[in-house]
């Protein structure tokens, strides 16, 4: 199995079976994302315990590369400072738009590297990132 096929599988899964998609009961910070070009719509809320995202989720519809962005950018800023989220979201923002190639920096990214190809689908960039903006808005707020 090629790479690009695990990758695929990847982000079909995410979209299926996103463990990440429900509301967050008490959240402390709720952010909505929307995509008006193609329809995509999310809803991200957050939990803290001090400087550290305790808890994520979101609520929304979209396409499957939306919905699996959102769902594998929560697994990977769960237990993390606000600090390392917003270095998160650079990074990835950087890989989409192809400022950042170096493997080893893009390694941070973990299963958000299945969407590197994404930047070849121009169309589908603002679906990849939607959810990735609407943290750092979140965040922005919350600093």
């Amino acid at each position: 199995m090629d790479l690009d096929s695990v990758y695929t599988e990847l982000i079909m899964e995410h979209n299926k079976n996103s463990r990440n998609k429900h509301s967050l009961e008490d959240a402390d910070l709720s952010e909505h994302g929307h995509n008006p070009s193609c329809g995509d719509d999310i809803t991200l809320e957050l939990k803290f315990d001090g400087n550290t995202i305790s808890d994520a989720a979101f609520t929304g519809s979209g396409c499957a590369i939306s919905q699996a962005s959102t769902s594998i950018m929560i697994d990977l800023i769960k237990g993390k400072s606000i600090e390392e989220a917003l270095e998160l979201v650079e990074t990835f923002i950087a890989m989409i738009k192809k400022d950042i190639e170096d493997q080893q920096e893009l390694r941070k990214l973990k299963d958000a590297m299945a969407l590197k190809n994404i930047s070849n689908m121009p169309a589908r960039v603002k679906c990849a990132v939607l959810s990735w903006h609407t943290l750092k808005e979140a965040l922005k707020e919350r600093n």
